[in-house]
């Protein structure tokens, strides 16, 4: 067969989901199964650093982690690995909510493990970049912004898209900013290219802004009332261009 450099490119470029999935999962799982407890358990840290750095790219956040203070108290940045959690612990952050979920990969590992070495408090609240949040999934960030101690941070992958739509919650639930400026926190400042699929999360606030002309009403009361994801992802429609940058250029959840 001949040599075909797209398809190589392609190849190179497979999203961190199915990076981590077939073969390399399953023998990691074997080590887990069969090796001696010693043994797999100083295997395990090694390879749980070679997850964070290849297989989840860290190794480009370790360049520039994207992390911003965007209010008293909260924070924001891309996936944290254990010396930028020793960083915050030093300047007082108590709660980290993963925006990502749990998963099984080394990462997520690590960072649990940091968390709870350093008394930070863990909390998954697993978010989509491709699509809008669920009514009930709102209503669960407005109670988990009054729940929590602070000061928190919040993190995705690369700090742009679901960190940027649970900021711009946050910015207008607990910091009282307009709508307008709260949907700020996604841009391109933040690596966020609305242009993309990721788009979607501005365009909930476009919805709502642009229905809030018609007929005045607040941000929950639209959400209670108006609100319809599946209508809103139907209606977006992202470039194909900025949908290669995100998805395979810079591998974005």
């Amino acid at each position: 067969m001949a040599f075909n450099p797209f398809r190589s490119v392609k190849r190179l470029l497979k999203p961190y989901s199915k990076a981590i999935g077939g073969r390399y999962r399953l023998w990691r799982h074997k080590l887990d199964a069969r090796a001696p407890e010693r043994i797999r358990r100083r295997a395990n840290h090694v390879l749980d650093y070679f997850d964070l750095f290849f297989m989840d790219h860290h190794f480009f956040r370790s360049i520039y982690s994207n992390r911003h203070q965007i209010a008293p108290g909260v924070w924001r940045s891309a996936q944290p690995s254990p010396a930028h959690i020793a960083w915050l612990a030093k300047r007082g952050i108590k709660t980290v909510v993963n925006l990502r979920g749990e998963r099984d990969c080394g990462s997520y590992r690590l960072e649990a493990e940091a968390c709870e070495r350093h008394g930070i408090r863990l909390i998954n609240f697993q978010l989509q970049s491709r699509m809008v949040p669920r009514v009930d999934v709102i209503r669960q960030a407005r109670a988990l912004f009054d729940e929590i101690e602070y000061p928190v941070l919040f993190h995705c992958k690369s700090g742009a898209d679901r960190a940027g739509m649970m900021s711009a919650l946050l910015m207008y639930m607990k910091e009282g900013q307009p709508i307008e400026q709260a949907a700020k926190q996604l841009s391109l400042k933040f690596g966020h290219i609305r242009s993309s699929e990721t788009g979607v999360l501005d365009y909930l606030f476009e919805r709502y802004l642009a229905d809030n002309t018609e007929e005045p009403m607040t941000f929950f009361e639209w959400v209670e009332t108006r609100y319809d994801p599946g209508e809103i992802k139907r209606g977006f429609k992202p470039s194909h261009w900025a949908n290669f940058v995100v998805n395979r250029a810079l591998q974005r959840e």
